[in-house]
């Protein structure tokens, strides 16, 4: 399995009850299609660069999983079938060294 990262922005129409239901929601569907969460940041509400389904901020979410690479499409898929979900952006992790 590969690890990837995955950002996703969420309505903020939501209460935090249900941002972090959303939040209960992707993990349990990554974990279905069998791979593994290894971490969850709420970075918290921003405002977008540009307007996105007639809102003008979001709640972003970062995780970093491991997860089959056949599986990430349907993922994706099932991010953007997701009406809380403003965007989602997912890429292979890469953890870059500390400059000295």
């Amino acid at each position: 399995m590969k690890k990837y990262d995955l950002l996703a922005i969420i309505k903020t129409s939501l209460d935090m009850e249900g941002i972090d239901q959303i939040i209960t929601n992707i993990e349990d569907t990554i974990k279905g299609m069998g791979g593994n969460i290894i971490s969850t940041d709420k970075m918290g509400r921003k405002k977008l660069a540009y307007e996105v389904n007639k809102a003008r901020d979001g709640f972003y979410l970062s995780f970093v999983i491991e997860l089959e690479q056949a599986k990430v499409a349907e993922l994706r898929r099932y991010l953007k079938l997701n009406d809380n979900v403003l965007r989602e952006f997912t890429t292979i992790y890469t953890k870059e060294k500390a400059a000295v």
